[in-house]
């Protein structure tokens, strides 16, 4: 009972369904938009208008196709390249006698929306041949519908094939190729006509890397492509040093508008970098060109991606918040024929092609349509090619050349069909002519073909060639007139010399004039400094530093500074090494003659002392202190004065292994002398009174004795230097900026100390006896004398050490010198001169009897 209750609901609802739907219209006006019939139908979606974006309220839309009573709408002027290429090709196919032979193709367009809503609406438009859609139900008479092209965004080709597949369509994408739509188990039944874009972000960077650009935003479609290319274009930017200031992400839905609007906008305009990538279709842009009264003061330069039309606008907008922009479009062959096409298309050519004239109407911007169809249609002598490059392209697009391509593909996979059929048998009825949509999969994938400009074309997507590209420069010009100028290109898998051409010469940069400025975080680093790095920025931002002293960098944005080599040294801008002047205390310098004058000069005047003390050896004054001292003393001194030329003049072995420990023990034997004279004197003193033990130390050879003795140990010390660790000639590199200082190691400085203590020792020794022996009754006491040149020597020795230890180079030579001079012209001038005064200028007390007729007034003895 319940199952006959059942089946008389069906049969009602059945029948009341079919009463139904004999009165609903087939084929409305409004959709399609335009149509051709023909023996075999195409479904073409394109997107020739959008919804108008309004800045104040969010977007709105449309519900209708373009005509008087459902205004406004936007046209999407550019767009109809692709319905004017679709309406070229299958007249051209229809007119190919050897392909489709007594087969006429035909069309019907339909618009597409970017929304759900609409995309389905009219999806299933198409399905049922009517604009309210009932399922399983087709109200055409005849269905002799093949399959879709449709689908300029990988969302819409989603969209319409969910639907599509159920009904096994063969769908053709001409939008961007998309690896998402390549899962044929997702998407059995949709095939991409458009080329690979793999090689897309590596053109780009290149781009980038050739104008040293490396603080770059991006902004990307919000759906999976965007997605896709964010993060593939991240990882080759990351590749080549290039950093990401901001992304920003649009929604390619209109009704987001308002919402995102709010949030992106104002990152865009606060962000930093002058350069920005922008990736997407054109339709899901377009939002970006609805903002453009406010893009307009950010003053940068754009580089747009090939599958956005950057000269296509809203008609209230103008393009120079664009001007300057670098765009990597298609590089496609001409068609033959098509640009004749479009300069001959007008309304009148085609009577019936409503759409042409609501094209031709918004296009020359005529005040209104007429109301009487007949009526002349304004600007009837005009042209397309008139029509500025934001209203319409006379260079095929890059998705026009697709449509061409995909249509012929289609073509070809019916031709195939028919030429399969014809082997097989006579068709008896043409009913049977119409090949099933499924039955062309197998056809169209196996489609390759060459088309009219000489490319090959596939629709298997293995097979499908890299995208090769040209670099357009947008450039609006002071007449307003709109225009884009091929610059470059991009040709992946050539050579890596000739895959990427650009011609900056060519370029108007719009607001940048400076490649530089326009897309850095901070400026290059030049030679002589380095990077040093941000916390918390990323690697392209930093501060340039100074190289430390002795570095130098060479090179733009240096990571760090290098040392220069021993030899060299850096300039004042530390960019590079220079080769250090090799110096020394050279006697053909000023400095170096002045000493050699001064020694030779000290040594001649000692040897004149020593010939007067020779001439006048029997006289009371010579006699008086002990005169084969005083002989041992002045040979001494001649050699401590020319001592110091060992230390002038190139080292070399030989004279870094004497010029120390000559000058030690001749300076040894000069102390030794005077000590032994001094004690002489005290010795002399203490000897006269009667009863005296020192009267057995006044032998003639006491004298000799302390010299040797003395001298000896000095001997010893610097032989033991000279054993263990002898000086040596070494170029010290660092002691004068930009010089190497050619010098005498002095091999161990504990021995040298060891010297100089030693020298110290005795001198200080023979000034306290001479101090002590000062004021003895001696006419010719020498004592104050002694005295008071050991009170210099000591005063020249104790100032050395502390100069020589803070002066470095050839000035430590130098300050050894002038020290060995020093100390022994006080030794020569206060011991002899004295006495040669008196010898030469005062003979007459220099007599016996001149002594002894004098008396002391206190009774003192002289001897």
């Amino acid at each position: 009972m319940s199952q006959l209750l059942a089946s008389v609901l069906i049969s009602l609802m059945l029948q009341l369904l079919g009463a139904w739907t004999e009165k609903l219209p087939c084929f409305p006006q409004i959709n399609p938009l335009v149509s051709q019939d023909g023996d075999l139908v195409i479904g073409i979606f394109l997107s020739l208008f959008s919804v108008e974006v309004n800045r104040e309220t969010g977007a709105e839309m449309f519900k209708s196709p373009p005509n008087k009573a459902y205004r406004p709408y936007q046209w999407l002027h550019k767009n109809y390249q692709q319905a004017l290429t679709l309406l070229f090709a299958v007249e051209e196919i229809n007119k190919n006698t050897s392909l489709l032979t007594n087969i006429s193709l035909g069309y019907h367009l339909y618009n597409t929306y970017h929304s759900d809503e609409r995309t389905l609406e009219s999806s299933l438009s198409w399905l049922s041949g009517q604009s309210q859609f009932i399922p399983n139900y087709n109200c055409r008479e005849q269905d002799n519908s093949v399959a879709v092209i449709g689908g300029v965004t990988s969302a819409l080709s989603v969209q319409m094939g969910t639907l599509l597949d159920l009904y096994k369509f063969p769908q053709i994408s001409y939008g961007p190729f998309d690896s998402i739509l390549s899962d044929k188990v997702q998407f059995p039944y949709i095939y991409q006509m458009a080329p690979k874009d793999s090689s897309l972000q590596q053109g780009l960077v290149r781009l980038m890397a050739y104008f040293e650009w490396n603080w770059i935003g991006l902004i990307v479609s919000d759906d999976m492509r965007g997605e896709k290319f964010f993060w593939e274009m991240k990882e080759e930017m990351v590749k080549n040093g290039v950093c990401l200031s901001f992304t920003e992400k649009i929604p390619v839905s209109e009704r987001r508008y308002k919402e995102s609007y709010e949030n992106f906008m104002p990152r865009i305009l606060a962000s930093s970098t002058k350069v920005v990538v922008i990736h997407g279709d054109t339709d899901s842009l377009m939002i970006l060109r609805y903002s453009q009264f406010y893009i307009f003061v950010t003053q940068k330069v754009w580089i747009a991606t090939s599958h956005w039309d950057i000269t296509m606008r809203p008609l209230h907008v103008s393009g120079y918040a664009f001007n300057g922009t670098l765009t990597f479009s298609y590089l496609t062959n001409e068609i033959p024929g098509l640009k004749t096409f479009l300069k001959k298309v007008t309304p009148f050519k085609y009577p019936d092609n409503i759409l042409l004239r609501e094209f031709w109407l918004s296009a020359f911007r005529c005040s209104d349509q007429p109301k009487n169809p007949e009526l002349e249609i304004c600007s009837p002598n005009a042209s397309l090619e008139t029509l500025p490059v934001c209203f319409f392209d006379m260079t095929m697009s890059g998705l026009s050349y697709t449509i061409y391509n995909t249509v012929y593909a289609v073509a070809w996979a019916l031709h195939e069909i028919f030429v399969r059929k014809s082997e097989k048998r006579r068709l008896e009825d043409e009913e049977h002519l119409i090949p099933s949509p499924w039955q062309l999969h197998y056809f169209l994938k196996n489609t390759q073909f060459k088309n009219s400009a000489g490319d090959d074309v596939f629709v298997e997507e293995s097979k499908t060639s890299e995208a090769q590209y040209a670099i357009m420069n947008y450039v609006i010009f002071p007449n307003d007139t709109e225009v884009l100028i091929k610059v470059g290109q991009f040709i992946p898998k050539v050579s890596l010399d000739g895959d990427f051409t650009i011609h900056v010469d060519a370029i108007e940069w719009g607001w940048c004039n400076s490649k530089v400025s326009c897309g850095v975080c901070s400026d290059n680093c030049g030679p002589g400094f380095r990077k040093t790095p941000l916390q918390g920025q990323p690697v392209c931002c930093f501060e340039c530093s100074q190289c430390p002293e002795g570095e130098i960098s060479s090179q733009m944005n240096a990571e760090h500074c290098m040392k220069c080599p021993e030899d060299e040294y850096p300039n004042k801008q530390r960019d590079r090494c220079l080769p250090k002047v090799v110096t020394f205390l050279n006697v053909k310098e000023p400095l170096g003659m002045t000493l050699v004058f001064m020694t030779f000069s000290l040594s001649l005047l000692t040897a004149l002392v020593l010939g007067v003390f020779v001439k006048f050896q029997h006289t009371p004054i010579v006699k008086a202190n002990n005169r084969n001292l005083s002989y041992t003393l002045l040979i001494s001194l001649i050699f401590c004065f020319l001592c110091s030329l060992l230390f002038l003049g190139h080292p070399t072995a030989a004279t870094c292994f004497l010029r120390q420990t000559v000058f030690g023990v001749v300076f040894t034997v000069a102390v030794s002398s005077i000590l032994a004279k001094t004690i002489i004197v005290v010795l002399a003193f203490k000897g006269i009174r009667p009863g005296s033990r020192i009267r057995m130390f006044m032998h003639p050879r006491v004298s000799i004795y302390v010299v040797l003795i003395c001298s000896g140990i000095q001997v010893i010390f610097c032989v033991l230097w000279l054993v263990t660790y002898p000086p040596f000639p070494e170029a010290d590199t660092h002691s004068e900026y930009g010089h190497i200082i050619l010098r005498c190691n002095e091999g161990s400085d504990f021995i040298f100390y060891c010297v100089l203590g030693y020298l110290g020792f005795l001198a200080l020794g023979s000034f306290t006896v001479a101090f002590l022996a000062r004021n003895l009754p001696d006419t010719f006491n020498e004592a104050k004398f002694i005295t008071f040149s050991m009170l210099v020597f000591c005063s020249v020795w104790a100032s050395f050490l502390p100069t020589y230890h803070s002066t470095k180079g050839k000035a430590m030579v130098v300050v050894e010198i002038f020290s060995i001079l020093a100390s022994s012209v006080g030794l020569l001038g206060c011991i002899f001169i004295p006495k040669c005064y008196v010898i030469l200028l005062k003979p007459d007390r220099n007599t016996l009897e001149k002594i002894q007729n004098k008396q002391d007034s206190r009774g003192k003895i002289f001897l």
